[in-house]
């Protein structure tokens, strides 16, 4: 067999790529939002700044253009992966239950580390930099997320036996999910659903720039990981969004590109193998010198504080 037959014969054995659901919801993500913008100017909240709101629906708008290349490429890391698989799980429905739950264990490790590893920190920070909390605020995504590996943390589930369709399916319905949970219209929901589900009031938390609410309910659709894992922490007041260090930008350049332009700063200063080490894959906050400072340095001075 010739090397042309051989390629045409491995192609022929690539699955065809999932629909992109995304698309398909972008117009009900369109009509909540409008729905939300009348409701809270009626009522005179007023939770929606034009500028503000613009800069999220182009973040998301750059986040679907760009993933219409980086999206092929994932699908073929995991079906390279999935080559070599354990077993073989078929499409039933026991199988695609599994699979809400490896994925949304998948994510929960992601988006812990992303706020932890200062590597990945660089790409989701960009959802965190709304000073607002709505429905758009949900729209404001990472330009630079699939470039930079955050697929990684799914590597695992082709290997042992989900299909890249699956995988891929999945992590579109808990995108999808999660839109919903960007809201200050909904207080609290029933008390079994706020142990189990994602809420908006969980998710309020994680977006919160309060020093108790920093890097907790990191969950997707379930928030029992964080219940698990010792991140989960309740709503008790209404936090206050955006950045320990808010950047002060309306242009979506600027809000997808400003961390990683700190890290090349920073690197700049670096003195030793381990300030390089750090300032990439430290916490976020960390510095050399000491004039920035991470989560748990924080939580730390605090409570020395208090001990005094």
């Amino acid at each position: 067999m010739g090397d042309q037959q051989k390629i045409s014969k491995l192609i022929e054995r690539i699955p065809p790529m999932p629909p992109n659901l995304i698309l398909y919801a972008i117009p009900a993500f369109v009509l909540l939002i409008l729905v939300e913008i009348v409701i809270t100017t009626v009522d005179h909240r007023n939770l929606y700044k034009p500028k503000d709101a613009a800069s999220s629906i182009a973040m998301g708008l750059g986040n679907v253009f760009i993933g219409a290349f980086t999206k092929a490429f994932i699908f073929g890391a995991y079906t390279l992966v999935y080559q070599f698989r354990f077993i073989t799980l078929e499409y039933v429905w026991w199988v695609w239950i599994l699979c809400f739950f490896a994925d949304d264990f998948s994510y929960y490790w992601f988006h812990r580390i992303s706020h932890t590893v200062r590597f990945f920190w660089a790409s989701h920070v960009i959802h965190h930099s709304s000073e607002s909390y709505t429905l758009a605020t949900a729209l404001r995504q990472t330009w630079t997320g699939n470039l930079t590996g955050s697929f990684i943390f799914w590597l695992w589930m082709p290997l042992v036996g989900f299909t890249p369709i699956m995988i891929m399916t999945m992590q579109a319905v808990s995108l999808i999910y999660q839109f919903w949970i960007h809201t200050e219209m909904i207080h609290k929901l029933w008390t079994p659903i706020e142990f189990v589900f994602n809420t908006p009031s969980h998710h309020r938390v994680h977006h919160g720039s309060d020093l108790d609410y920093l890097d907790k309910n990191h969950g997707g659709v379930l928030i029992i990981w964080d219940r698990i894992f010792g991140t989960f922490t309740p709503e008790i007041e209404r936090p206050h969004y955006g950045l320990t260090s808010n950047i002060h930008t309306f242009n979506p350049l600027r809000i997808a590109t400003h961390e990683w332009t700190d890290i090349f700063r920073d690197l700049g200063k670096a003195r030793s193998t381990r300030d390089v080490w750090y300032y990439i894959f430290g916490a976020p906050g960390w510095s050399a010198d000491g004039s920035k400072k991470t989560t748990r340095q924080l939580r730390e001075e605090i409570k020395i504080t208090k001990d005094i």
